[in-house]
């Protein structure tokens, strides 16, 4: 069997990565990571399948008892990843999908070097900034706060594996795909079918 990964999609808020996500086949192996956030549920959002939605006092204490694999205040809100659950994820070969910002992300990488990183970004500004107004989520100010939060989440871009641009979700989605795909064939994550490999034909006995 090969090895399980994490994949890491972040992207300014707007560019589609919570459509992209939900998108992915689980049919294919993704495994959606649920985050806990203290942020208010948006509409249609439901505790326990989009997020695990919490009090600031309960999110503390998950994160002093070393039950978050990483954790950040985005907007005024905190979220993080529930550790236990990407775990276990991996051990069953799945490609845990962690939707989560910049800083979460690097906290990430540091504690699983394999970890995959893809930053998502639509097309241009003009048209995040239109989608975040099409969506009728949040007042000016709040768009305005979300628009210069992507500005400065740009230098992060460097410490990703792979950039995608959500023009169209299908494509964005297809090329995910091919991502993962290709992260899937490398030989890291394939040790124990090297092993069998050796133990077959009788090489990589050095």
């Amino acid at each position: 069997m090969v090895e399980g990964m994490v994949l890491i999609i972040s992207g300014p808020s707007g560019s589609g990565k919570g459509t992209v996500v939900k998108q992915l086949d689980p049919v294919k192996g993704y495994a959606r990571s649920i985050s806990v956030t203290t942020r208010k549920p948006r509409e249609g959002e439901v505790d326990g399948r989009d997020y695990f939605f919490t009090t600031e006092d309960a999110f503390i204490h998950m994160r002093n008892n070393r039950e978050l694999l990483e954790h950040a205040v985005y907007v005024g809100n905190y979220y993080g990843t529930p550790k236990a659950y990407v775990e276990d994820q991996i051990k069953l070969g799945k490609v845990v999908v962690l939707e989560i910002e910049v800083y979460g992300a690097v906290q990430v990488k540091e504690m699983m070097p394999d970890a995959v990183l893809i930053f998502l970004i639509p097309p241009s500004i003009t048209e995040l900034e239109s989608r975040l107004v099409n969506r009728n989520t949040e007042d000016a100010l709040t768009i305005s706060s979300r628009l210069k939060k992507a500005q400065e989440e740009l230098p992060f871009v460097a410490q990703y594996d792979y950039l995608v641009v959500n023009d169209k979700v299908d494509h964005a989605v297809s090329l995910i795909d091919c991502i993962v795909e290709a992260e899937r064939l490398k030989p890291k994550r394939n040790q124990q079918t090297l092993i069998n490999f050796s133990q077959k034909e009788g090489v990589f006995n050095a």
